[in-house]
């Protein structure tokens, strides 16, 4: 008896004592009723969090359906644009390269150009290839006009309303009265 108690207090085998059962049992947990208002409070609270989610949803696809639309119009003007260009004749694109050759390093205005290009003694391009130059050139011609303003200023020491006159001459630079009152006013 004394090897039995020995080797039950060491945790030997226990074959001969009977098999205790552990019964565990989940906590108790009573259910309150909710009030009528406390369920209409919970459920309108419900409903506000769904209108919000759908709200929010419908939001990011309006945006993002705005972006797509974005990108295919996008898609769409450069497809455009591309094919307009192929489709420019030879002439067209070198009057406009010499259109934007004279803005650039003769600061010319964009009358003056076109008179250049369609000029029998300049650079005789036929009034339709100059007039594709002059609708696709981009330049600011009131720049030009001030650069062309300093130079008269500074080589030939012309009085500012001297200047302005040979800016907005028929024979002289053909700027607009604008460009040519912004570049005296910017001397």
């Amino acid at each position: 008896m004394l090897i039995g108690a020995c080797t039950a207090a060491l945790g030997g085998d226990d074959s001969d004592t009977e098999d205790e059962k552990v019964e565990t049992t989940a906590p108790i947990v009573e259910e309150v009723e909710e009030t009528p208002e406390e369920k209409t409070t919970r459920e309108a609270k419900e409903a506000e969090k769904k209108a919000e989610s759908e709200q929010k949803a419908k939001e990011e696809a309006e945006v993002e359906a705005k972006a797509e639309e974005e990108r295919i119009a996008q898609e769409e003007a450069e497809a455009e644009a591309k094919e307009k260009e192929e489709s420019v004749p030879r002439e067209h694109k070198s009057a406009l390269k010499k259109a934007e050759s004279y803005a650039e390093t003769m600061h010319m205005s964009k009358v003056g150009i076109y008179d250049q290009l369609t000029s029998e003694y300049g650079e005789n391009f036929p009034p339709e290839a100059a007039q594709y130059a002059m609708d696709n050139i981009v330049f600011d011609w009131k720049e030009n006009a001030l650069k062309k303003a300093q130079s008269y200023a500074e080589t030939m020491n012309m009085s500012d309303s001297a200047i302005y006159e040979q800016l907005i001459s028929e024979y002289g630079e053909k700027f607009t009265p604008e460009e040519a009152q912004y570049a005296i006013d910017n001397l």
